[in-house]
């Protein structure tokens, strides 16, 4: 298929406007309208404008400027205690990462032991695979950057030898992607096994999930959307659950859903307490008529979604 050329001029916010109107959208407050266009921006709001239009560049009847807003407000909210969950899988998979090593070789700087990683290789793209030493490299910027860490600098003041501090310091100077990284860069699958056993899952389906968990995070670090995507890095299904889980209707690993359901799995050995079936129903319940579907919640035969809270690892 033959490129064409890009020929869009840029419009002002009310030839924006003007233009979603002519498409068909409802537009009861136009001022508050262009103002949202002002904040949020035509392309950013555009793609909640597709699940709308049967026919392209034609809103279906009575979809109004508010649904769209309110779609984006629900993925923003959606967002945000996807975040807050992350967060505290992340801290509980660090301290895991950390306690299981140390434990296991009674040694408190494990992470200087070449020997715990695998040896360097190129993957297929040509970019060098190098655990070990990309973490070591991580703690030498962190003790020769002009303001270190408090604890970093503590440790510099007070010790000499061994020169790098304790695992459970260098660890608080990772990303979740580094943790990713570091836990498919450990050479004994027994190493992986302690850790990922804590949260009742193979090494291997973990290591999936670590990846998605860091891919899930820089969306919502950066703001994009949740509702209504296809995971560009999706989660390994969990085949043999340890406890309560969901049933193979719910099970598309495409969807964000699925994701949801992963961080409630882990959660459950993390923070057993945690409330987000709660938060998830209160949200769902503030937004009554946004398409929740998109996010990857299966439909009965009659069309009616499926009552995702009776699976068993929602109640």
């Amino acid at each position: 298929m033959a490129k064409r050329i890009y020929h869009k001029a840029p419009l002002s916010f009310q030839d924006q406007l003007e233009l979603l109107k002519t498409r068909g959208l409802t537009v009861a407050d136009e001022e508050e309208a262009i103002c949202y266009l002002q904040e949020i921006s035509y392309y950013r709001l555009s793609a909640y404008f597709l699940p709308c239009q049967s026919i392209k560049n034609q809103f279906n009847q009575g979809i109004t400027f508010k649904d769209i807003i309110n779609t984006y407000s629900f993925n923003r909210e959606l967002r945000l205690l996807v975040f807050d969950c992350i967060e505290r899988v992340e801290v509980a998979i660090r301290t895991q990462f950390i306690y299981k090593m140390a434990i296991h070789y009674n040694d408190s700087h494990w992470q200087d032991d070449q020997r715990h990683f695998i040896t360097p290789f190129y993957n297929r793209i040509g970019k060098l695979i190098d655990p070990y030493n990309d973490f070591q490299a991580i703690i030498s910027r962190a003790k020769t950057v002009r303001n270190p860490e408090v604890f970093i600098k503590h440790y510099m003041r007070e010790y000499s030898s061994p020169s790098n501090p304790p695992a459970w310091m260098n660890f608080e100077l990772l990303t979740m992607g580094d943790l990713s990284h570091l836990f498919r860069g450990l050479r004994n699958n027994s190493d992986k096994k302690r850790i990922a056993d804590f949260f009742d899952v193979h090494h291997k389906v973990f290591a999936s999930w670590l990846h998605a968990i860091t891919y899930v995070r820089n969306i919502c670090a950066h703001h994009a959307r949740l509702w209504n995507r296809d995971l560009a890095i999706e989660p390994d299904r969990l085949k043999k659950p340890v406890g309560p889980w969901i049933g193979p209707r719910f099970q598309n690993n495409k969807r964000v859903f699925y994701f949801i359901c992963v961080l409630k799995y882990l959660l459950l050995r993390a923070n057993p307490s945690n409330s987000l079936r709660q938060k998830l129903q209160a949200l769902f319940t503030k937004y009554p008529n946004v398409p929740i579907k998109y996010l990857g919640i299966p439909s009965n035969p009659d069309g009616t979604l499926m009552d995702w809270i009776n699976e068993p690892l929602w109640q």
